[in-house]
């Protein structure tokens, strides 16, 4: 039997998806009022293309006390409901928990389903990449819209993202550093072709030391096709972002437990900050989540939603 989805009541069908039972999004909406809590399904045509987002609003939302807005980007091959399937990524339960509203936007995808999505972050991945898909565009269009809704802070907009997602966070740090206050990546790094953001951003890079996809110290890991990409480092991202936000070149650690550190870059430009986080284990994982796809377990060592929230919420 199909697992029960938090947003049920949009579904009209089921479908099996990367070896996984997901619905099939009809009677999505076009631009539409948010009229309080709850989950909402949107559609919007960007650039001739169908695309889709969910909104997720939590019970403390109210219009006259504007909460953060954090969107979160799904990986490669993925979909929206993946990454806002509370099994793996725990980001709805986070956001309640929090008081943010949630959005998590769909890649590009070929299918009218949308499944098997994927992020145009620059030098990756897949079918975005290779069709230029105007994926910046697409969440610029969505953070207009919702930006306009009533109990949104415009001031306080964040993207995390997973794996490609998270490569996508970084091309909007570098291309929408107006509308992101920080941005967090979680096994993916700076892979962007061009990066000449006109304001600090702050920065949240997690990753795990063994990831064998994105390797920590550069490369393909085992898949090299062309669907992929020669990963930038992970310390050569963070580099990057401690040069571009002015920052001290010296972290302080802020965090040691067993199977993890945290370390920040401080003294930057505006008062923002890049932070690294790295697990011991983990692989190609969310740390503190579950594998979509299955595999060695990820690491429990920290949980990279909680880790992130208390980031954004920072700022």
């Amino acid at each position: 039997m199909p697992m029960k989805s938090m947003f049920a009541r949009h579904a009209t069908a089921w479908c099996l998806c990367l070896g996984m039972v997901w619905p099939v999004w009809a009677g999505a909406q076009d631009e539409a009022p948010i009229t309080g809590p709850g989950d909402y399904t949107f559609k919007l045509v960007h650039a001739g293309h169908t695309r889709l987002y969910r909104v997720h609003v939590p019970p403390s939302h109210s219009a006259d006390k504007p909460m953060p807005l954090v969107f979160s980007l799904h990986g490669g091959g993925g979909n929206m409901a993946y990454q806002a399937d509370d099994k793996f990524y725990g980001q709805v339960a986070q956001a309640d928990k929090s008081g943010y509203v949630v959005v998590f936007p769909n890649g590009y995808s070929r299918l009218p389903s949308g499944k098997l999505a994927t992020w145009n972050a620059g030098h990756c991945c897949g079918a975005a990449r290779d069709r230029n898909s105007d994926d910046v565009g697409f969440i610029r269009e969505i953070v207009k819209r919702l930006s306009a809704q009533p109990g949104i802070d415009a001031q306080r907009v964040f993207a995390n993202g997973m794996s490609n997602g998270g490569l996508m966070a970084y091309r909007l740090a570098c291309e929408m550093p107006e509308m992101f206050k920080a941005i967090a990546a979680v096994a993916g790094t700076d892979n962007t072709k061009s990066c000449t953001p006109s304001r600090p951003v702050s920065v949240l890079h997690i990753h795990a030391k063994d990831d064998e996809r994105v390797l920590f110290n550069g490369g393909a890991g085992f898949n090299k096709s062309d669907k992929v990409t020669e990963f930038v480092a992970v310390p050569d991202s963070v580099a990057k972002w401690v040069r571009l936000n002015g920052c001290s070149a010296t972290p302080r650690r802020v965090l040691e437990v067993a199977g993890a550190y945290c370390d920040a870059y401080s003294s930057c430009k505006s008062g923002v900050e890049v932070k690294l986080c790295v697990t011991d284990t983990g692989g190609h994982s969310w740390p503190g989540g579950k594998k979509p796809r299955g595999g060695a377990a990820g690491s429990t060592a920290i949980s990279a939603t909680e880790v992130m929230a208390e980031f954004f919420l920072s700022r």
